[in-house]
């Protein structure tokens, strides 16, 4: 959608944000660390990816900080009567048809947009044992806004977020800066060893993905 369009947000899509809001707190969670409140553009890295109520949650939570998140989903979901309602929650359509790739596609929407806090599970999905994918790391690179880290804790019912990371171009020394900062919320989370180990691969040559 341009922004000079102008149009009534469905009705469908105010209930689903309702529901999703109870849920956040009818399940207690709280934020421990608030999302950073001069950031108006960035991608945000969300681990782990252990349940499809991940996405409730970290919405929830976003929306209880004033701040919209967006979400890639496949452009043959944006069509009829789905077309408004993937807007208002925050959808952006990528076409993989498309000459462009992903990043380029992410890359036009971020600078064609004011504000745009675009949530990637860096796992993929939810049977990964935990190593991440670079492309949450390829988007914010090429769009030149930062990475802001997001994690949920179960047992305690806690969300935080990062301060923003610019990513520096050195994948595998920001990738363990990522790894260390996860592990300092939970230490003992197997996937988040994985995640550290990975960037330690990564700068040693090992493995470069």
């Amino acid at each position: 959608m341009r922004h000079n369009e102008t149009r009534n947000v469905t009705l469908l899509s105010r209930l689903v944000n309702r529901i999703i809001l109870f849920f956040y707190w009818q399940k207690g969670w709280t934020i421990i660390e608030r999302f950073p409140e001069d950031v108006k553009k960035c991608v945000i890295a969300g681990a782990p990816h252990t349940s499809n109520w991940d996405f409730v949650f970290f919405a929830g939570a976003t929306k209880h900080s004033n701040v919209q998140p967006n979400f890639m989903g496949k452009h043959t979901l944006f069509g009829g009567m789905m077309k408004n309602f993937m807007l208002d929650m925050g959808g952006i359509a990528v076409d993989r048809t498309k000459r462009t790739n992903t990043v380029e596609q992410m890359k036009a929407e971020f600078d064609r947009r004011e504000e745009l806090n675009l949530v990637i599970a860096a796992e993929g999905t939810r049977s990964s044992d935990g190593k991440w994918r670079s492309g949450f790391y390829n988007i914010a690179k090429a769009a030149g806004v930062p990475i802001v880290l997001a994690y949920a804790d179960n047992a305690k019912r806690t969300i935080g977020f990062s301060q923003p990371i610019m990513p520096s171009g050195n994948y595998g020394e920001d990738l363990l800066k990522i790894a260390e900062w996860f592990r300092s919320k939970i230490p003992d989370l197997d996937r988040y060893k994985v995640l550290e180990q990975q960037a330690r691969d990564i700068i040693a040559g090992k493995n470069d993905v």
